[in-house]
This record gives C-alpha cells, structure tokens and sequence, in this order.
C-alpha cells in the first residue's frame, strides 16, 4: 500500500544531508517558540494541540463501521434510522438501483448487471438502491490509480497501461450549491442525483481495514475519543472548507461589484438551487456553476445563499497559486484568522503543508494544492510579510515532533498523494501517512503534553445518514446560511489519555478555533467559532495518565 510513501513530501524535503539542517532548525525556532509560550495550556492541560486536516471523506464513508469503543456506541451505519439509506430522484421517487460510471464498478461490464431502472435513465447496474462496501470490488493493492498528476474522470480502469496500485476510485463531485441539494434539508437522499459520480456517492470503505483503525487497535496503542457528531464548517469543498477551519467565515471576492473583473463569477441556479446538469439531474433554466454565491437580486433564489463570497475554489493572489480565477488578498485587519489571533498573543505556531517548500520556491509538484493552504489567501501572508514565516514544510513538522520542539499549535497538511482525497489519492496509502504522522508525535518528548485532532476539511461527495445541523434538523447546533454541511471523521488522541471512547457531542470545523480561543482567551474570529462547541469536555472525560 506504498504507492506514494517516500515520493511526496519527505522526498521534496531537503537534498541529502539537509535533514540535520532541518533538526537543528526547528529545534531552535522551537526552543524560542516554546519560551514566547511558556507553559500556558492550550486545552485542558495539553499544552500542544496538533491538527491534521485530511481531505474527502464523509463519517460513513470511512468510519461507518468502526464499532463500539469501549463499551460505547459510534453512531455508524448499523444505525436503525439510516436516513438517505434509499436515494430518490430528481422527481423524489425511489430508485430501483444505483448508477455507476466509475470504470471499476459500471456495468454490464466490469461488473455483472443485476438490477436495471430505465424509467430513472439507469440501464443496468450491480448495485441495488442502498450503502454498499467499496473493498471487495477495489482493493487497497488494485492498480486503479492514476499516475502522479493526471485526473482521468471516470477513474482507472483496473490493470490498465500505466495504473498504479493503491485502490483509487474516481472523484466525486463536492461543491458549495451542490451539497445542499444533496442533504435535502436533512433527508440525506439526494446525494447519487447531485452528484456526477452517481452511485459512487453510496460506497463506504470497511472501517476495520482501515490503516488508522489497526493502529489505534494494535497492543500498546493510544487511547483515542472518536466525535461521531462532527461535521464541515461549511458546504461544499476543500477551498471554502480550509477557510472555515482558521477564519469561520466564505471570502468576499471584493473584485465582485457591478462592473467589477470577477462580476461575472456568480452562479446561477435553478429554483432547487442547483447550478449544474448531472447524469441524473436536469436542471429547469440555464444555470452556471462558479466560483462564487449566486448575485443578490429579484431573480436569486431566497432558499440559498446570495452575494460576491467565494464559496468554490479559487487561486490566491498571493504565491503560491495556480491557474485559474484569483481572490483579492483578504485584509487581516477587517477580516482576521486564528493565526493572526495567536500571533498577536504571542503563542508560537505553525501550518505545515507537504510539498510546501519546492511550491514556495516556483516548482510545486504535480499534486500540491494550492488552494489547500488557506493562509496565503491573507496579506499578512503575502512574501515578505510578518506572517509568512508560520508557513512551513510538512518536514519540519516530523522533524520538530521528534526533538520536542513543536510550537503550541500545529496545523498539518499532507500532500496530494497523501491526504486520502478520491480520484488522485489513494485511500489505504492516505491512511498509512496519517498514522505516520501520529506516530511521529506519539514517540516524541512532548507525546504526553500534546493533543491531536484527525479530521477532514469535508465529505468528498459521499453519502452519511446522519443530518447536519439546520432548519428543521433534529441535530442541534449553531447554523447559518453557509453550512455545517455533511458528518465527517474526527478522531482526539493523545499518549497521555486515561480511556477510550465515543463522543457524541455536536461540533463543526470551527470547534476547532473554539477550542484554541477558550483554551488560551482570545477573541473569536467570526461568528460560528464564538457560537460552537469546543473539546474541553471530549478532553475532560478522556482524562489523563
């Protein structure tokens, strides 16, 4: 399950003998971080909090069958109330079955056909209308994986010229209008006709298989609390995902005005507000799908959001970045970020992308997503500004796990070959990376000081039964226009935990700025993180050795 191991980010790190270097870097920007710190915890007694944000998986995706942990329940997909279990239609009947167009899992070929359902355009299909499980149809060894930097649409047909091993599956589609279609105001049954992966929307990796599942199950293995009520910030993808999780809040595109050079970046949806044609999704006027909120006006539709915010992916301003549309750099001063928050209180941290360094110096490598570091959308991270030297390589992260020198906070961001994300990803390899990562802070000097949340910036497309919190949801929690959308995985460890458990407190993305601003008394940044959850009682009844 190596596919990718020793190729991304360590391998981009420094030339040989560069690792040295790095140890004694970071063990004095550590040391000196550690003094501006002093010994203020930053949540219960934890004095470190590390945060690995992973990319495009739903709760039941991954960690639907994940068990009981000690004694407890996780609320997974033997649930008796699995809502969405039973996918509807544009027209919100039932299907017969589940349409596929990855490569691996279409039929009457390769897969034998079982079902059909030629009134709702499915002419043959293996799969009946309900959650199935990806494993024994797409291995974790199957060479289904694209070679580094090609994106085939519809997956890699298995054994084909030039796939790679690792059990990818095609990408699914995960965007801001899209989502909220799919949740159908907290039915979770519309996510196969908002989606153009179709059935692939259904498809949940055994949670016992899991890379992340064996190593918190192995002899001599971290106690962990797993949130089964966590969900994203925000709907939609990674962009609006990653700036929920330091700033709680969708950019204004400021270049949006009326006559204005990104004027004509507004969606447009139809009266389901929906901004796209799909497989099974027709849409009943011309509409468009952009980087930003539909515009405000008597045409918009008032059941979704409105405006000149950036809600779908788009480039910073400031390298690095990629093609395509570019947000005007967000102003720190009207609009600030955790970051900026904890400079000014003078508590060190750090966010650590893989591959940050040969993307900082012009020669990113194929799978570094750019609008995957949500700093550089700010001015206060532009080069040469005060913030910059915060952004660093994911290298430097190991490196300063291992001496004991990490900062007070620590953001980690994998690179695209290990981050999990479906289509350019593999899953078990993603997972792999992952414990590491834990494990490269669970052998340092400040194991027993540091607390680490797993999680993911959002669902990736992918169906979960559970509803997020809204208008006429049973799940309670803060909720405004923009989201929380879909459950995603979260996991809290830490060597120092006295148990084991499930907690089924409500949070979202931002429960993690909310953590970081009670824990060390600083102001909210926006809204929801002032209105959320945070860990303290996760933390609490974990308790500590």
């Amino acid at each position: 399950m190596a596919r990718h191991l020793g190729r991304a980010s360590a391998g981009r790190a420094v030339a040989a003998g560069g690792l040295a270097a790095v140890l004694v870097a970071a063990g004095s920007a550590g040391a000196q971080a550690s003094n501006h710190h002093g010994d203020r915890a930053v949540v219960g007694q934890y004095k470190h909090l590390v945060v690995i944000y992973e990319e495009n998986h739903s709760f039941d995706n991954l960690y639907g069958s994940w068990g009981k942990v000690n004694g407890q329940r996780v609320e997974g997909i033997g649930s008796k109330d699995l809502r969405g279990g039973t996918q509807v239609a544009q027209n919100g009947d039932p299907y017969a079955c589940l349409l596929q167009n990855d490569v691996n899992l279409a039929a009457p070929s390769p897969l034998p056909s079982t079902c059909a359902d030629p009134s709702h355009g499915i002419p043959a299909s293996h799969f009946a209308n309900q959650p199935y499980t990806i494993d024994p149809l797409i291995g974790p060894l199957d060479k289904t994986c694209p070679p580094e930097g090609q994106f085939p649409a519809n997956g890699v047909l298995k054994d084909s010229p030039g796939s790679e091993p690792g059990g990818c599956t095609r990408d699914l589609v995960h965007r801001f209008y899209q989502e909220q279609y799919q949740l159908d105001g907290g039915k979770q049954d519309r996510y196969m006709t908002g989606s153009d992966a179709v059935g692939l929307t259904m498809g949940r990796y055994e949670s016992t298989l899991l890379p992340i599942y064996a190593f918190l199950h192995a002899p001599a293995a971290p106690n962990y609390v797993i949130a089964d009520h966590f969900f994203q910030g925000a709907f939609g993808g990674s962009f609006l995902n990653h700036q929920y999780l330091i700033a709680g809040r969708a950019p204004v595109d400021t270049a949006a005005v009326p006559g204005g050079p990104d004027a004509g970046l507004h969606s447009v949806v139809d009266q389901n507000g929906f901004p796209a044609k799909y497989p099974l999704y027709t849409p009943s006027v011309p509409v468009k799908d952009a980087q930003l909120t539909q515009a405000c006006g008597a045409t918009a539709n008032p059941a979704v959001a409105c405006g000149d915010f950036a809600v779908n992916t788009m480039q910073p301003s400031s390298p690095p970045a990629g093609g395509g549309a570019k947000l005007p750099l967000i102003d720190d001063a009207v609009y600030p970020n955790i970051g900026d928050r904890l400079s000014a209180a003078n508590v060190s941290w750090n966010w650590y992308s893989g591959g940050w360094n040969d993307a900082a110096a012009g020669h990113a490598g194929p799978l570094f997503q750019y609008h995957h570091q949500p700093f550089v959308y700010f001015k206060d991270y532009a080069p040469g500004a005060p913030g910059r030297d915060h952004l660093r390589d994911e290298t430097e992260f190991t490196a300063s796990a291992k001496a004991g020198t990490l900062p007070a906070v620590s953001f980690v961001k994998p690179y695209g070959a290990e981050n999990e994300h479906p289509g350019y990803s593999s899953e078990p390899d993603g997972s792999t990376h992952l414990v590491d990562l834990l494990k490269s802070v669970l052998s340092g000097p400040q194991a027993k000081d540091t607390l680490v949340v797993v999680t993911y910036d959002e669902f990736g497309g992918q169906w979960d039964h559970v509803p997020p919190p809204g208008s006429g949801s049973p799940t309670r929690g803060p909720s405004d226009a923009f989201g929380p959308g879909t459950r995603i995985p979260a996991l809290l460890l830490s060597a120092s935990m006295k148990h084991s458990g499930v907690d089924h407190t409500v949070y979202d993305t931002t429960s993690i700025m909310a953590t970081i601003e009670r824990g060390l008394g600083l102001k909210p940044v926006a809204t929801r993180d002032a209105a959320v959850n945070d860990f303290r009682r996760a933390v609490a009844r974990a308790g500590r050795c």
